[in-house]
């Protein structure tokens, strides 16, 4: 049975059901074999890609937010999206709760990364802060939702949705096969700059005056890769391609932003060095 969006699925039974087809993974080749028409959401018309590419990004912009409320590492928050974009790209947005969804990766990625957070704790921030965006577009916080937006622990919402989110830890390990090593392009992205560096395989088009001219290369490069990357959390490319050919892209896409260029005539597939064609960069 389908369900119209914004409407919560039925919750399944007490079993997590047989495991599902696994979703690509992190370290997944090619993005060639990537078809968003082929998403089970879009597949069954629920959504269309243009909607699926919204939720998925909605969705991780809330994780981004909360894991900063909750105090998570960026390497947590990170990990969270990538189960979430992992799980929906198996199970349709139809079937499931996508908030309950959300609160489970939450859990799942906060033990994964060693930055484990109480279930209460996960739970109520979250919710919270679904209630304030719900109160700020003028809609209603519901029953047993306390005035910070918080629920009651002792309301019925609340143990349904503590029971709701163990399950889904469950489903969503089932969903990944248990592969719980992600990689994301952050890691990559100091050695790959350095190695273009020290190697003196960019330039700036116009260098600096100054003398530090590598040390504002380095951190010009890096820093702009990484909100390029973070950026890209928000979207299907941790299901198409590895880290490391993410990594690379926005190190390129960097050097562009900051007015860089390859060094002796050669192009930006030449000195990235991770088997990138034109079409995936």
């Amino acid at each position: 049975q389908r369900h119209a969006p914004g409407q919560r699925p039925p919750p399944p039974s007490n079993s997590p059901a047989p495991p599902p087809p696994r979703p690509p993974s992190s370290s997944a080749g090619a993005g060639a074999t990537f078809d968003e028409n082929q998403l089970p959401s879009v597949k069954s018309g629920f959504y269309t890609v243009e909607q699926e590419r919204s939720m998925r990004s909605k969705t991780c912009r809330f994780i981004e937010e909360a894991g900063r409320t909750l105090k998570l590492p960026r390497l947590t928050s990170s990990t969270a999206m990538v189960l979430f974009q992992r799980f929906y790209a198996v199970h349709s947005f139809a079937d499931h709760d996508r908030f309950e969804v959300t609160v489970a990766c939450m859990l799942l990625a906060a033990k994964t990364e060693e930055s484990p957070k109480k279930l209460t704790t996960v739970i109520q921030e979250c919710h919270r802060l679904k209630s304030m965006s719900a109160r700020r577009s003028g809609g209603s916080l519901g029953e047993g939702v306390n005035d910070d937006g918080t629920l009651d622990m002792n309301s019925k919402e609340f143990i349904r949705l503590k029971e709701r989110t163990l399950l889904l830890e469950r489903v969503i390990l089932h969903t990944i096969g248990f592969e719980l090593s992600i990689d994301h392009p952050h890691k990559f992205l100091p050695e790959q700059a350095a190695k273009l560096i020290t190697s003196k395989k960019i330039e700036f088009i116009k260098p600096p005056s100054n003398q530090e001219i590598h040390i504002q290369m380095r951190n010009g490069l890096v820093q702009k890769a990484i909100s390029f990357a973070n950026d890209s959390m928000q979207t299907c490319l941790c299901l198409q391609y590895p880290a490391t050919k993410i990594a690379a892209a926005t190190i390129y896409m960097s050097g562009q932003a900051n007015k860089m260029r390859p060094t002796n005539n050669r192009t930006w597939l030449d000195i990235l060095d991770h088997d990138l064609d034109i079409e995936s960069l």
